[in-house]
């Protein structure tokens, strides 16, 4: 306890550090403040971070035996064809994620995405194209950066494959998911993208920082596959094991 303490001091402590010190992030740990490796954090911390379990959803990688799919995409698959996480977002990595994203912590962005690019699960084909989920305009001048591209930037060189962030536009300022309970989460994100151009015969990578009812990623695929995407997988650096009864 007193060792999680520390961490959130320490945590807390970095939120006032400007980008004007980033590249002290790289080389110090984000957890402890010791030295950190290129992903942002020691071994220690780094072996802190919760793996996706084995069992889970070969679709939506939410809970569910090994192999099988879970009841909510038995009932109705969701658009993309699978997602992948290579961590659960939990203690510590949530943490990390919120500052980033919500404490406007573009100076993580390397770290993150550095430990993103690394750890994120193969997909069963290479991607043609690398999307991030895109935020809408006025979310995007207020955060001042997507912390979708920043991940997606890095996957894409790992995969070597091309990075699109104009593709898809976001129409509509929906409420954070987040806030959302699961049943009012795909009715937000109904029709909020749109895809500018054709990617017929083409299979896309989208990008996104954590997953929790994966209804972003679904509506997102929907509106890839009707412009002619021939498969569409997802990857986030995070999943939550969210119920879907």
């Amino acid at each position: 306890m007193e060792n999680h303490r520390s961490r959130l001091a320490v945590l807390s402590n970095l939120t006032r550090h400007s980008l004007d010190n980033c590249a002290l992030f790289v080389q110090t740990c984000l957890l402890c403040a010791g030295d950190g490796g290129s992903d942002g954090l020691c071994t220690a911390c780094r072996a802190d971070l919760a793996p996706l379990p084995a069992a889970h959803c070969p679709i939506c990688a939410d809970t569910a035996p090994a192999g099988l799919p879970c009841p909510h995409c038995r009932r109705r698959r969701p658009a993309f064809d699978t997602l992948h996480a290579p961590f659960i977002y939990a203690w510590p990595l949530n943490a990390l994620i919120h500052a980033f994203k919500y404490g406007r912590r573009l100076d993580m962005a390397h770290a993150l995405s550095s430990l993103f690019a690394r750890e994120a699960p193969d997909g069963p084909v290479r991607p043609d194209l690398v999307v991030p989920v895109p935020l809408f305009a006025a979310r995007l001048a207020e955060r001042g950066f997507n912390q979708s591209l920043e991940l997606a930037r890095a996957f894409a060189v790992r995969m070597a494959a091309p990075l699109d962030d104009t593709l898809c536009v976001r129409v509509r300022n929906t409420p954070p998911q987040a806030r959302l309970e699961r049943a009012e989460r795909a009715r937000n994100v109904a029709d909020v993208f749109v895809v500018k151009r054709a990617v017929t015969g083409l299979a896309v990578a989208i990008i996104d920082d954590v997953a929790t009812s994966g209804a972003t990623l679904d509506a997102l695929a929907a509106a890839l596959k009707k412009q002619g995407a021939h498969r569409v997988d997802a990857w986030v650096l995070a999943r939550v094991f969210y119920s879907k009864t």
